[in-house]
């Protein structure tokens, strides 16, 4: 049987920088032709008080599997999250894999699904969701923001300003 955290298998590098999968510690196993792969190592703070991985964490990683999924075939743009629905089958524990394929995409939407599995190779939970393609986001008024890329974020402060209140 296949564990869900194959060692042998190199990380990738991530494209875009996103503070809170860096804290985290989510790694990219593949990314290409509408399938992403992603692999988790929960840490004790990443646990709720059954001492299972929190479900806001299985959200977050599904988030992102789904997203790199829709990416992997436009990479130029980014995607933000419209909607995800997601069902939960058994409590994850242990270094998780989630995988997403994108099922369909138009010009501007892309949609995908994608699951997690223990090192068990046991399904905990699914997703499904609706994402937009965009290049840059309004942050207010006439401003943009545009995607942080890796190479941009080394040097830049990670977290954007906050607005003014």
């Amino acid at each position: 049987m296949r564990s869900s955290v194959d060692e042998a298998a190199p990380d990738l590098p991530f494209s875009v920088h996103v503070p809170f999968v860096e804290l985290l510690g989510f790694r990219l196993r593949r990314w290409d032709e509408g399938v992403a792969e992603l692999v988790y190592e929960p840490a004790e703070a990443h646990l709720n008080s059954f001492g299972v991985v929190h479900g806001g964490a299985s959200m977050t990683l599904l988030d992102v599997a789904l997203a790199h999924a829709a990416r992997s075939v436009q990479r130029d743009m980014g995607v933000v999250t419209i909607e995800m629905k997601t069902s939960f089958f058994q409590a994850a524990r242990g270094p998780l894999r989630a995988t997403a394929r994108l099922l369909h995409r138009t010009a501007t939407l892309a949609f995908a699904e994608g699951e997690i599995r223990d090192a068990h190779e046991r399904l905990c939970a699914h997703a499904s969701g609706t994402f937009r393609y965009v290049r840059r986001l309004p942050v207010g008024g006439r401003e943009v923001q545009a995607l942080r890329r890796i190479e941009a974020a080394q040097d830049a402060n990670p977290l954007p300003p906050s607005p003014p209140a």
